[in-house]
């Protein structure tokens, strides 16, 4: 059983899965947090008898002993008798918590704060917004005042203040500041000698656009700075003043995307076609920044284009449709039927047009039903793509053609065992947007080849992509790179690691930053199939938390959590009914479920199947197309299969 310890409130520890564990009285939970606070360090007997008694009684050393091997059975209730304890290790004559940083939230929180000091704006905003939230109220808050807690106090909860301000910082630093003036205000008031503090505030005020309040709050901080400390002036709080009187640009950023799409939304201009191109342009922009933004881009972008095509202009509707050109890495849709709605308006597009059409405007719609028209084996789609790409090449235009190769990325999943195809796509994309400056697809030309090689279990050429992608989407202000990034970090993470809890909790880590980027598509599910892809590995059972959601993956994770239950007759009857996997990204991870499902229920027609779906990816590693999780090399999974049937 894997643990988590949280301070940052009342001490309590937790299993990886939410379940409290109880570890016993105060003055146990103060041990408990003693040793917290050493940072893994050891803690020498003699200084925790003297940190937990004021005036320790003769017997502390021992009932320290005694506390200590209390706190063991709680937290590693597994662990055989009279074996070395692998969270609290005995050190000399002391103690040291070896729990990992990633388990305690106090290690955690500081380790967040101190990545995101010189972190772009935006990662900064949403990962100590993730990060405050793990407060719970004053560290250690159910342990009395004591000399060892008061400086550990202290030193946490400026840390905690850092953080809000560092937070507020990167928010005003977007252009989001309105929302932050009420909590900002708490946190002045409360803080009346930090300067930055009021600065925050003050700054908030002005992009509200309360420039007089912003003015008042600054010069009633100065007054009070000069009433307490004789401060005539202070820096910060005097070039903020001028700043506001003098409109400088760089306090209000230029308006969000995600602004302009609402104004789209509700502007009425008398140009129909100005109108709906305008909606598609600004979703595109919008779409590559993430999160909220990305969910309003493909909302707008449908909405456009089902209007258009309600005008009864083919020729509008084509446009509009092809005036949005977001390079697409995954093969599974955000929105399975809006995505669909526009493959057929896209077609019907194209049949209404018919062979006057532009050529470059047919390969763009050509282009949109391959990259739209995602894991399905439907030969259309496939020449869609491959049409789109001769007329490219014909036309001699390169950003017509990095579009293309997206779509024929997109459709090379409908045969397992391209990766050698893939590969050879992302090297064009980099090639070309290098020459041409489309740094949008040369992004997508590094994600694929990271995905490439991570198939081919080569980490290294991997990262190299991994350092090319991160600079440009720090350059090019395109955040959800990072978090793709990370993913393919937690995956290598899992490939080397022996802590199945440390790579569980990098996953539950990945699983929140995902659940920022507005990628439905990504997220659903993928957060327990990557803590199933670990048990399958170390040989555990399927995780059967009622509150994992495994979205699309249920059915073939289904015979799994029947034989975890216990339930043999309802596995065989899940495994009996499995569907066939989609043409995408997650086809050799759910054929990987499938062979260990095979294995364990001795199922020789579902050995077979998986045999021969995994046979054309021989030398890979299984769901490492990903780049996010890995069931091992496709060789051993064979093996294993073969085992069975030749037993068989």
């Amino acid at each position: 059983m894997e643990i988590v310890v949280k301070v940052l409130g009342p001490i309590e520890a937790r299993d990886t899965e939410g379940r409290p564990v109880a570890v016993g009285s105060r003055r146990r939970r103060e041990l408990l947090g003693r040793l917290v606070a050493a940072g893994r360090r050891a803690v020498p007997l003699s200084v925790l008898v003297d940190d937990l008694w004021e005036d320790p009684p003769p017997t502390a050393a021992g009932t320290v002993r005694t506390f200590v091997a209390e706190l063991r059975r709680a937290l590693e209730p597994d662990r055989p008798p009279r074996t070395r304890s692998h969270v609290i290790e005995t050190v000399g004559t002391g103690y040291a918590l070896r729990i990992p940083r990633a388990h305690v939230d106090a290690h955690r929180f500081e380790d967040a704060l101190a990545a995101m000091r010189d972190a772009p704006s935006g990662q900064v905003a949403s990962t100590l917004s993730e990060a405050l939230s793990w407060w719970q109220g004053e560290p250690y808050a159910d342990l009395d005042a004591s000399p060892w807690l008061a400086p550990e106090r202290t030193r946490l909860t400026e840390l905690h203040r850092q953080a809000v301000e560092l937070r507020a910082r990167a928010v005003l630093d977007l252009g989001r500041g309105a929302p932050l003036i009420p909590e900002l205000e708490t946190f002045a008031t409360t803080h009346p000698w930090r300067e930055h503090a009021w600065v925050l505030l003050s700054h908030a005020l002005y992009q509200a656009g309360r420039q007089v309040d912003a003015l008042a709050s600054l010069r009633g901080a100065r007054a009070r700075l000069l009433d307490q400390f004789a401060l005539e002036s202070v820096d910060s709080l005097d070039h903020l003043e001028r700043d506001i009187l003098q409109h400088a640009a760089h306090l209000t950023p230029t308006p969000r995307d995600e602004d302009r799409l609402r104004l789209l939304r509700r502007t009425e201009a008398t140009g129909t076609y100005t109108r709906l191109r305008s909606m598609s342009t600004v979703a595109r922009a919008a779409a590559v920044t993430g999160g909220t933004n990305l969910v309003l881009a493909q909302e707008q972008r449908a909405a456009a284009a089902a209007e258009a095509e309600r005008t009864g202009d083919p020729g509008l509707t084509a446009r509009v449709i092809a005036a949005y050109d977001v390079p697409t890495v995954w093969t599974r849709a955000d929105d399975p039927k809006r995505s669909e709605a526009l493959v057929a308006t896209t077609r019907r597009t194209l049949h209404r047009l018919g062979p006057v059409a532009p050529l470059a405007l047919r390969a763009r719609l050509l282009a949109t039903i391959g990259l739209e028209h995602r894991g399905t084996r439907d030969r259309w789609a496939a020449e869609a793509a491959t049409e789109a790409e001769q007329l490219a090449r014909d036309l001699h235009n390169p950003n017509l053609l990095v579009l293309a190769l997206n779509a024929r990325f997109v459709q090379s999943f409908q045969h397992p065992g391209h990766t050698d195809e893939r590969d050879a796509i992302a090297g064009e994309l980099i090639d070309l947007s290098t020459r041409h400056d489309l740094p949008m697809f040369e992004i997508l030309g590094h994600l694929i080849k990271i995905q490439v090689y991570a198939a081919r279990g080569d980490t290294e050429a991997a990262q190299r992509h991994v350092v090319a992608a991160e600079r440009l989407a720090t350059s090019y202000e395109t955040p959800l790179v990072h978090v793709l990034t990370a993913a393919f970090r937690t995956m290598c993470l899992a490939e080397r690691s022996n802590d199945p809890a440390e790579v569980a909790h990098a996953y539950r880590t990945l699983a929140t930053d995902i659940a920022g980027t507005g990628m439905p598509g990504v997220e659903a599910g993928i957060f327990p199939l990557a803590l199933l892809s670990l048990r399958v590995r170390h040989q555990r059972p399927a995780p059967t938390d009622p509150d994992l959601d495994w979205g699309p993956y249920r059915p073939w994770v289904q015979p799994l959590l029947d034989l975890a239950h216990g339930n043999l007759k309802a596995a065989r009857h899940a495994a009996a009914t499995l569907p066939t996997p989609l043409a995408d990204h997650l086809y050799d991870s759910l054929w990987a479920v499938n062979a260990h499902t095979a294995i364990l229920l001795q199922d020789e027609s579902l050995a077979t199947q998986a045999h021969h779906a995994l046979s054309p990816l021989r030398g890979e590693i299984a769901g490492a197309t990903t780049a996010m999780i890995t069931f091992g090399p496709v060789n051993d999974i064979l093996a294993t299969l073969d085992q069975h049937l030749n037993r068989r």
